[in-house]
Formats: C-alpha cells, sequence, structure tokens
C-alpha cells in the first residue's frame, strides 16, 4: 500500500498535534530569522579569550558584569589584530555583532566584526551617570550610614587571596587590638568573577549572627581593576546589608563608588584596620586618666567637705554648744522680768485710776453729802421728798442719815 504524503503546514501557527513541523524545518526557519536580524552594537567585559596560532577565526566569551549572562563570541583575527593594545580577560569592550545560529548543535552565538576597547574616558561617564542615578535614589545619602561598632565580636573581611590588603588590615587591627578576630573570605578582586564572588562573601558575611563589622579590601589600581568596586549591582547588595560595610579600595586617590554607599569609607587598607577596633593602649590610658581624674575630684571634694566641718567646728555654737541656750534662757530671763516690771507698773497705774476714780465717786456719791450732816427723806412708797408739799402731817417717813436710817412722823 502506498502512503500519501504528510502535509506540512506552512507557518508555526498552524502546526497542530496531528501535523507538527519536524525539528529540521523548525532549525531552519530559526535559522533563517536570526540571519535577518540586524546587527547591533554591544558593550560587555571580555573573559574567556581564546586565540590559537595558526587558525584565523579566534573565541571568546562576552559577559554582562552585572548579571550573571554571557555569549560566546567568534571574530577574525585580523579584528584583534587591529586594535591598539591586546585584549585580555576582563577588559571591557564594544563590539559590533550580528547572531548566528547554528543548527545541528542547536546553539546562538555572535560574530564580531569590529571591537573597540572602551577608553577610560568612556568608563568615567559610565561611572559618573551610575553616580547620578544612585544619588537620586538615595543610596549615597547620611542618613542611611550606620555607626561602626565600639568593639566588635567578629570582623568579617573580604579581599584577596594572600593578598597585601588582608595583611594591612589584619595586622594594624590586631596591632591595636590583639584580640580582635577575623572572618576572611578570600575572593577574586579583579576581573570577570570579582563582582560575583565579592557579593556571595558579603551575603554569607552579613548572615552570620556574630559578625558586627564588614571590610571589603583591595589594594591600588588602574580604574578598570577597580571597576568592580563600582557595579551597580555590587552596590545595591552593599545597601541592603544589615551589617555595618567598611570600604577600603586602593589608595587614598581611588574613588570607587563602594566608598559613598558604604558606611564608613577608610582610606587604604591601613587606614580600615585602624578604624574598625579601639587602640587598646589608648583604651587603658583613657582609663588611668579618668581614674587619676576621678581620684583628683574626690580629693578635692573630701577637702572642701573637711573645711567645711573644721569651719563650722570653729563657731562660737559648736565650741560651747550650750551658748545657745544660755543666751536664749537669758533673752526669756530679761523677757520675763520687762514682762514682771510691765504688769508692776500697770497694776501701779491701775491702783492710782481706781483710786481717783473711788475719790471722784465719792465726792459725787449722796453717801458723801450725808457724811456731813444731811439726811435722806422717804415716803412709805420709797418716793424721795424733796418738798414740804409732797407730805402731809401724820404721814410716816423714813429718813436716811450717814450711820443708818430711822422712821418719823410729820407734824403739823
Amino acid at each position: 500500500m502506498s502512503s500519501t504524503p504528510r502535509k506540512i503546514p506552512a507557518t508555526a501557527g498552524d502546526t497542530t498535534a496531528d501535523q507538527p513541523w519536524p525539528v529540521r524545518l523548525l532549525s531552519s526557519k530559526l535559522t533563517d530569522y536570526v540571519a535577518r536580524s540586524p546587527a547591533v552594537w554591544v558593550e560587555g567585559q571580555v573573559v574567556q579569550l581564546t586565540r590559537r596560532p595558526g587558525q584565523t577565526t579566534c573565541y571568546l566569551t562576552l559577559r554582562d558584569p552585572d548579571v550573571d549572562l554571557s555569549f560566546n563570541v567568534s571574530t577574525h583575527v585580523r579584528v584583534l589584530d587591529a586594535l591598539s593594545a591586546p585584549l585580555s580577560d576582563g577588559s571591557r569592550v564594544v563590539m559590533h555583532v550580528r547572531a548566528q545560529l547554528f543548527p545541528r548543535r542547536g546553539s546562538l552565538s555572535l560574530f564580531a566584526d569590529q571591537i573597540r576597547p572602551v577608553g577610560v574616558g568612556e568608563l568615567l561617564a559610565q561611572l559618573e551617570h551610575l553616580r547620578r542615578l544612585l544619588t537620586a535614589e538615595g543610596l549615597f545619602s547620611a542618613d542611611r550610614k550606620r555607626p561602626l561598632p565600639f568593639l566588635p565580636r567578629t570582623v568579617g573581611l573580604i579581599c584577596g587571596r594572600a593578598s597585601a590588603a588582608e595583611r594591612d588590615v589584619v595586622e594594624n587591627a590586631r596591632r591595636r587590638w590583639p584580640a580582635v578576630t577575623f572572618e576572611i573570605k578570600a575572593v577574586a578582586v579583579q576581573g570577570p568573577q570579582a563582582v560575583q564572588d565579592v557579593v556571595g562573601a558579603l551575603r554569607t558575611l552579613d548572615a552570620q549572627e556574630d559578625v558586627d563589622v564588614i571590610v571589603v579590601a583591595r589594594g591600588g589600581g588602574s580604574v578598570e581593576d577597580l571597576l568592580p568596586f563600582s557595579n551597580e549591582a555590587l552596590l545595591r547588595v552593599v545597601s541592603a546589608c544589615r551589617t555595618p560595610i567598611v570600604s577600603a579600595i586602593g589608595h587614598e586617590v581611588d574613588k570607587p563608588l563602594l566608598d559613598l554607599v558604604a558606611d564608613f569609607a577608610a582610606s587604604t587598607p591601613t587606614d580600615a584596620g585602624k578604624r574598625i577596633v579601639p587602640d587598646v593602649e589608648a583604651e587603658i590610658e583613657g582609663i588611668r586618666q579618668t581614674r587619676r581624674r576621678a581620684r583628683q575630684a574626690l580629693a578635692s571634694r573630701l577637702e572642701r567637705e573637711v573645711a567645711t566641718i573644721a569651719a563650722l567646728r570653729s563657731r562660737p555654737v559648736m565650741a560651747d554648744p550650750h551658748r545657745l541656750l544660755t543666751e536664749q534662757a537669758l533673752v526669756v530671763q530679761a523677757q520675763r522680768e520687762r514682762a514682771a516690771r510691765a504688769l508692776a507698773n500697770r497694776l501701779s497705774h491701775g491702783r492710782q485710776d481706781v483710786d481717783h476714780l473711788r475719790q471722784r465717786v465719792r465726792a459725787l456719791s449722796p453717801v458723801a453729802t450725808m457724811a456731813r450732816g444731811y439726811a435722806v427723806v422717804q415716803r412709805e412708797d420709797g418716793q424721795v421728798v424733796r418738798s414740804p408739799d409732797e407730805v402731809t402731817a401724820g404721814d410716816a417717813v423714813r429718813v436716811r442719815v450717814h450711820e443708818g436710817e430711822f422712821t418719823a412722823e410729820v407734824s403739823p
């Protein structure tokens, strides 16, 4: 029996489960589609450059330094020979590339026909643009800066393997505080893996509860060498750390953006070693001075109190405690004598006033008049007789004289 040829759909939208495309057709169409895509300029970092003698094609990997993404790139040797300086791993470049799809392997790669190294001027312009962007977001704000601990339990140190920066930080810190403890993470601090390694070390140290401060240290270098420490992804990880970060990159003239986002920017790794721990000799001397000042203050206070007590004891009242009572007793006695004299005078004056009043009363009293021989005649009803017309013959009257009284009868 002859079978009818299967009809292949013309477009991807026409395919179904019963009428699929063969893999070769999909590969062919994708290859045609990629081949028609326009060439573009891209920027990235060169890693794994391979150039074999006698071959006209060179291979390298173009990596995005901010994310873990890369493309395989091929180019002609004459493109590399046209460069003013040979490429090396870690170089920042701009390439004019066209995408290529290899059907047999099903892999996508890029072919570069032009390569231009990114110069220092372009790098500095990019860093300035990034600095302005992060400044506007507030990542460099002074309000975000956290104070360094006075005496950290453990110091996290991120540096190159067996580097001078590690030695400078550790030796200077231990010279100041011999008991300081370090948790050292040796990573790549230059090249394509630097950002990824430093970020991983930062996250590991930040997660450790006993790490109270983290130092990121590296020696000096060119602008290209220090680019990982101005990487946006690294800066954002630093800003999100809960642990205070110390930046100790390069020499005093080197100013990577890490200095701006870190909580403290040391001028050199040596300076960082001096900043993260106190000086034990200076602290001991400070304690000595504090104790000396405390003793002086206490001695001065005791001297003042002794002088005060001596002054109090030298007062007359303290020399003769009964003197105050004696003086007050004399005052009371004097007041009593004055009161007695005043009372006597007052009584004498009162007696004189009474005598004067008695004499006046006596002078004005009818009794005094009767003493001179006068008498008071009263009728039986007690009415004083003032006129002979007030009585008649035969009326009984009472006569009061100085020595007493008697009755009488009115005669005609």
